[in-house]
């Protein structure tokens, strides 16, 4: 896989709720059809997948389909 570089990227940030800068999952569109995921606070480790995966993985957890990882959560 070719070398990413992130620095020309327009990451998306998904807020905590508290406004931390730390622990965010940001978000990237990259060349063709390839997605980019991070966290705020390992920004040097970039998972990419595409497109297509990404989407299924969006409407999973609009379909409430990975809730049971965060029962446990307080808001």
């Amino acid at each position: 896989m070719p070398q990413i570089n992130a620095d020309r990227l327009d990451w998306i940030r998904a807020e905590v709720e508290d406004g931390a800068d730390e622990h965010c999952f940001e978000v990237a569109a990259g060349d063709g059809d390839l997605i980019h995921i991070r966290q705020t606070d390992e920004p040097d480790k970039i998972v990419t997948t595409t497109r297509a995966k990404w989407h299924a993985f969006v409407l999973g957890v609009q379909n409430n389909e990975f809730d049971h990882f965060v029962e446990d959560v307080h808001r």
